[in-house]
């Protein structure tokens, strides 16, 4: 490895901290970490040379407090930070600070976060550099008002974001005028929390399309290469879930044509690091600049994987001045590779509402072959109400899209989490479905295969009889090596076995180390009643009955209430907001369900609530 930095401090946490530590040692290159008193025995910690506390656990008294940052980078000596993704990596006010104190930041320089991390000026320099853009308004909205007039020049459907945004942060689209109003509050007031700045625009929003982005790579001489594109169209809430590079859909003629639009804006805004150039595609090919993240994303392993580049070293290259080692000819597709985002959230609602808790058993599936996972948690870990919620990036590799996809069947197969609720049945239940397999996707793929929110796996008439003899099975087994069944020479038993609601009377036989178990359609009484006790006695335990959701509204996640909107003796009407929940940087109304008067309110702005907590009564 060439001569770089001697000491490196990472101004993130969780997973990316640990990717980049990884690299820096593969180097030879020293580490600090920062974190907040909650996360002092994490992960990233640990497998640093130094750690510094930067404040208690909210971000903003931390990972986002740029004067404790400062601090460390002083107190330790480091040359170099590099700020991974979120935080403070798209931050211009930081690069400068650092700029200023002649410490290097890896990334691109002020300049070019300026530029593109405002959407207006990005696409007025996209337009300029003759990349492809939606058409909409190029200016900020002033008010509610202004936004419903601009929407109506447009034509709905408009989406409406804020300027400085990401990660699906202040974020609504709206199909009339009633919707711009209510989008414009909501997403000024998410802008103003998530980023600091409640500047908003408004854009077309292209029904339908692909989230397909270029990886872009440039040198401070002048260099640009175009890594090939990520798949990211499997989203939640405009975040992504599934990624896969390449992607199924484009040909090399689109692909090339991405990739130098993509590298010529870069040139325009004298672009140097790892950065991602992100469009919109539609059914007919035609792609649409959305935004430039100027950092390092989630997805970039998948990247990695068809490539051979190690992008968090040719970052740290580039930000020593090096020039880039490859030329455009140099850059392969070699294979297939897939990220599934394995979060700590409760995927049958709404796709993923965070989860918290204590992981009390985790085990990666890394004995597989062509498995890489990203995490920064380990067994004992807490997921906490203050971060994101992923657990890690589960990434496969195959020679082929389809050899990439058995894997990560099979990776999925056998992750071992416990402790919180995870998304792992949706990943599992996504890479098998057969849209998803035939590449037929777009930004709507949840919303149209589960029109109704995800349930889980539907059983097959195969897999219940499967399911149930082995229970069956299984449970003789243990029964005998319990001596439960001491002195019962018989080789037969019938069991009460139930699932999904459903009672069946299975008969099992044994022979040796083979069960046989068959379902009796009529009850055949014989001597081993004890085995119906269970289904007996079950008449007798009470039912719980189900709770009146509509008069009774509970808070769906942990978080904190930003805003309570009615007082008791109020009158509501059905959809009328109630109050507002924010959890893990995302804000979310919570509406009446029927016109009613308030009984009674339990909370108040500021209150912390966990999941199920009791918020509001209605009459």
């Amino acid at each position: 490895f060439p001569q770089t930095f001697d000491k490196i401090l990472i101004a993130n946490r969780g997973e990316i901290a640990c990717r980049v530590i990884k690299t820096c040692k593969k180097m030879g290159i020293k580490t600090v970490a920062v974190h907040s008193d909650v996360d002092s025995s994490a992960v990233h910690v640990k497998m640093a040379d130094e750690a510094v506390c930067v404040g208690p656990a909210p971000t903003n008294k931390s990972y986002l407090n740029m004067d404790a940052i400062m601090n460390a980078i002083k107190q330790t000596g480091a040359q170099a930070v590099h700020p991974g993704y979120g935080f403070l990596s798209e931050n211009k006010e930081f690069a400068k600070r650092l700029a200023a104190e002649g410490v290097s930041f890896i990334g691109p320089d002020t300049h070019a976060i300026q530029a593109m991390g405002d959407k207006i000026e990005s696409k007025l320099i996209a337009k300029a550099a003759k990349v492809n853009t939606i058409p909409g308004y190029d200016g900020v909205v002033k008010d509610a008002e202004e936004a419903v007039k601009i929407a109506g020049e447009i034509g709905y459907p408009v989406m409406i974001k804020a300027s400085a945004g990401g990660g699906g942060k202040g974020m609504r689209i709206a199909w009339n005028d009633e919707e711009t109003r209510e989008g414009f509050r909501f997403s000024s007031q998410e802008a103003a929390s998530s980023f600091g700045d409640d500047r908003l625009l408004i854009e077309k929003f292209i029904d339908n399309p692909r989230h397909i982005e270029i990886q872009v790579l440039a040198d401070k001489h002048g260099n640009a290469l175009w890594l090939n594109e990520r798949e990211c169209s499997i989203q939640r809430r405009n975040q992504k879930v599934v990624e896969e590079a390449p992607s199924t859909f484009l040909d090399p003629d689109t692909r090339r044509a991405m990739g130098e639009q993509a590298v010529s804006l870069a040139k325009a805004v004298k672009y140097s690091s790892a950065g991602t150039v992100e469009f919109l595609v539609d059914s007919k090919k035609n792609f649409y600049f959305l935004e430039m993240n100027t950092r390092l994303q989630v997805e970039h392993p998948i990247t990695e994987c068809i490539t051979g580049l190690d992008l968090v070293q040719q970052m740290i290259r580039i930000a020593m001045g090096y020039k880039l080692q490859h030329k455009q000819s140099d850059i392969p597709i070699n294979g297939w590779a897939i990220e599934s985002r394995v979060y700590a959230e409760d995927p049958y609602k709404s796709f993923g509402l965070p989860s918290i808790g204590r992981l009390s058993q985790y085990q990666e599936p890394l004995d597989l072959h062509n498995v890489r996972v990203d995490s920064g948690i380990e067994e004992g870990s807490d997921i906490s109400i203050y971060y994101d919620p992923m657990i890690s990036k589960l990434v496969t590799y195959g020679k082929t899209r389809e050899e990439a996809l058995k894997k990560m069947e099979e990776a999925l197969d056998n992750y071992v989490i416990r402790g919180v609720t995870h998304n792992i049945p949706l990943l599992r239940e996504i890479i098998v479905h057969p849209r998803f397999v035939s590449g037929d996707i777009s930004t709507k793929f949840l919303p149209e295969v589960y029109p109704d929110g995800f349930k889980g796996h539907m059983l097959t008439a195969g897999e219940r009889r499967e399911l149930l003899a082995t229970a069956a099975a299984l449970y003789v087994a243990a029964q005998l090596r319990s001596q439960k069944f001491l002195g019962d020479l018989s080789r037969q038993w019938e069991l009460c076995v139930e699932l999904d609601k459903g009672l069946h009377m299975l008969g099992v036989s044994r022979s040796g180390n083979n069960y046989t178990v068959s379902e009796i359609v009529e009850n055949i009484t014989s001597l081993v009643t004890s085995y119906k006790l269970a289904a007996s006695l079950s008449k007798h335990m009470p039912e719980k009955v189900p709770e009146d959701t509509s008069s009774i509204l509970r808070s769906p996640m942990p978080g904190s209430v930003v805003a309570v909107s009615v007082k008791p003796g109020d009158n509501v009407a059905e959809g009328q907001e109630i109050c507002v929940i924010e959890a893990m940087k995302m804000q979310n109304s919570m509406t009446a369900a029927k016109a009613a008067k308030v009984k009674s309110v339990h909370c108040k702005a500021g209150d912390t609530v966990g999941e199920g907590d009791l918020l509001v009564e209605l009459e």
